[in-house]
């Protein structure tokens, strides 16, 4: 590592001459291999970006030019070369590195992300606050062409084309972003060359040229694509206002650095779209094969790229097995995705059924309502999403699934907390933003049987929205050969029964409640009764009656914030104008970092040992 153990910081990287950036890029990219290696993470996406990369920190003066990196999969050479190499084995643990941009990490990171498609708007308002201030700085965005294909982020394009203020958009064009890309923005290109204005056209591409590098056109010109190119940005990005350049090859790392050095000399003026085309994965063997480039990986064995990958059955698996049946018995039933059959499950069903499932693209928005307008023919659509991923569509959720009552099947993965990936991808809310609609029928297994017969049990609930939402956890007791059971609407199940204390528990807590009841039981000789309530809406009030009778104290377990679960709870004894001791158990009123997910609930109190001191405070 002759170069990178001399880099620290981008002043460092500046040091050094063009001649020596290419090195320097090798050694990037085997430096971040290695890391990722120990720590896992998304390292295909950041690959694909070592020149990049290197190229707008030798260029820009960054942390005062601001580089916005959208998602965030692609930062960590950014990160290796932003003062934080010596942490990068740190990644995604616990007091360590984000896996993400994160403004309270580091002032080269000027926008937090991990959702997609934030960073053009994010760019807008900071051009527009540098021009208002009076200040002098340049405003990069690099987005991926998944990321682009949101809605988001034209709305951001549309608006940066008509304000026509001086900053630079970069589109990493990889052709993969976690899924195959789709839609109608990724065959546009090819749509556009079989028409009449391909082929007009060549006697007028020389727009730009004039300012850009020799090395731009004779790329271009090599793979043919300079003329895809130009239709494109003014067929499109032209037409929205913005000045095109490209494709450009996004790993010549001398002719990024030329590029960018114009955009910083103001020979390049008003809003660039610059269009890159890369490698995701690209100098590492293992990935550049992979079917999904290693985009979110395990450890690895960096010789064979062998992940160490758990083969423990999740929640995850279950759904998508269970779909899987479904489908065979109902040929009405859909699956919906966005951008994530692989992390959703549905995969299986994907390949079985292609002409009942539906991968929508990074579009959370359209996925809700194209289910709902499914749903209005009666076709019986389960929109697969993450629940920090739902939270993009909450409008849709409210206005046209709940207040239309259209049963729309709802499987939210990722609820509660989710270990390295932290806070922007826990599925804090869900229970919180989705028992204060009326209509919704809301459910949340406590084991893999459990799922399988909610999935089912969903396919007859055909006059409401319903949700099941599930963790990124490994499930108990299931079965996938036992017949499907239909689970009465909001009837809960009794584990255990006892007196004096019922423990009532909604979701994959059960586990620690157990061992709650038995230091109970150990230390003050009280049998507690436990409840596995399963729906969070509508609650089972007749069973709250019922331990009424004999029960002093009432504790609520959830993996959601206040305001879900335990609202629905004490919301009941309240209309019922009855008081007994309530203890809630929920997520606090702070987000949770990245670490191990049992360490998280530790942190959260919500683990068994913190719930039993918070039951026992209360009580004695």
């Amino acid at each position: 590592m002759k170069f990178i153990n001399k880099i620290n910081n981008p002043n460092d990287l500046k040091k050094f001459s063009y001649d020596d950036l290419n090195n320097i890029c090798r050694e990037l990219r085997n430096f971040t291999i290695e890391s990722v290696s120990k720590t896992g993470g998304h390292l295909g996406a950041s690959l694909g970006v070592v020149e990049l990369t290197v190229a707008l920190h030798y260029i820009f003066n960054t942390p005062d030019d601001k580089i916005i990196w959208d998602v965030g999969h692609q930062a960590y050479p950014h990160k290796i070369l932003t003062e934080r190499k010596s942490k990068i084995h740190t990644l995604r643990k616990k007091n360590g590195l984000s896996g993400f941009t994160k403004r309270s990490e580091s002032i080269y990171d000027p926008f937090g992300a991990a959702h997609s498609s934030t960073s053009l708007s994010a760019n807008l308002g900071m051009t527009v606050a540098r021009d208002i201030l009076k200040k002098k700085f340049d405003v990069v965005s690099v987005i991926g062409d998944g990321a682009i294909s949101a809605g988001m982020a034209f709305e951001g394009l549309n608006n940066i084309g008509h304000l026509n203020k001086n900053s630079l958009i970069i589109l990493n064009d990889n052709e993969m972003s976690i899924a195959k890309p789709v839609g109608a923005m990724s065959n546009y290109l090819v749509k556009l060359l079989s028409s009449k204005t391909y082929t007009n056209v060549k006697d007028v591409i020389k727009k730009f040229t004039s300012n850009l590098p020799p090395e731009v056109e004779s790329f271009a010109k090599k793979t043919e694509e300079y003329l895809k190119g130009y239709i494109t940005g003014n067929t499109l990005f032209e037409e929205l206002g913005l000045n095109y350049i490209g494709p450009i090859d996004g790993h010549n790392v001398n002719l990024l650095a030329d590029l960018f050095k114009k955009f910083k000399d103001k020979e390049l003026t008003g809003p660039i779209f610059l269009h890159l085309v890369t490698e995701k994965g690209r100098g590492y063997a293992p990935a550049e094969q992979s079917s999904d480039k290693f985009h979110g990986v395990s450890s690895f064995d960096i010789s064979s790229g062998v992940q160490k990958k758990s083969t423990d059955m999740t929640y995850t698996k279950v759904v998508g097995k269970t779909l899987l049946q479904i489908g065979k018995l109902d040929k009405k039933v859909v699956a919906i995705t966005a951008a994530m059959p692989g992390g959703t499950g549905i995969a299986d069903f994907q390949s079985k059924f292609p002409d009942r499932c539906f991968d929508v693209g990074i579009a959370e928005q359209h996925a809700v309502t194209f289910a709902a307008g499914l749903s209005t023919e009666g076709i019986k659509p389960f929109a697969a999403i993450y629940s920090t991923f739902l939270q993009r569509a909450y409008d849709q959720v409210v206005h046209d699934v709940a207040i239309q009552s259209l049963p729309v099947r709802f499987l939210i993965d990722r609820s509660g907390y989710v270990g390295a990936d932290g806070s922007t991808h826990a599925g804090s809310f869900d229970l919180t933003y989705l028992t204060c609609l009326p209509n919704f029928i809301v459910m949340a297994p406590s084991n893999g049987n459990d799922l399988k017969d909610m999935i089912y049990t969903s396919l007859f609930i055909n006059k409401n929205p319903s949700a099941i939402r599930y963790p990124r956890d490994t499930v108990i007791d299931y079965d996938e050969k036992s017949k499907f059971k239909k689970i009465p609407i909001g009837k809960s199940k009794t584990i255990q029964k006892g007196n004096k204390i019922a423990l009532l528990n909604l979701g994959n807590r059960l586990s620690s409640v157990k061992e709650v009841s038995e230091l109970l039981e150990k230390n003050h000789k009280i049998k507690s009764t436990i409840i596995d309530m399963r729906f969070a809406k509508p609650i089972d009030t007749s069973i709250l009656k019922i331990l009424l009778k004999n029960h002093d104290c009432f504790v609520t377990i959830e993996e959601n914030s206040i305001g879900g679960f335990s609202a629905q709870v004490n919301h009941f004894f309240i209309e019922l104008k009855k008081t007994p001791l309530i203890v809630n158990c929920f997520m606090p009123d702070q987000f949770i970092e990245q670490s191990d997910i049992p360490d998280q609930y530790k942190m959260a109190n919500l683990d068994s040992n913190s719930i039993y001191k918070k039951i026992v405070k209360k009580l004695f």
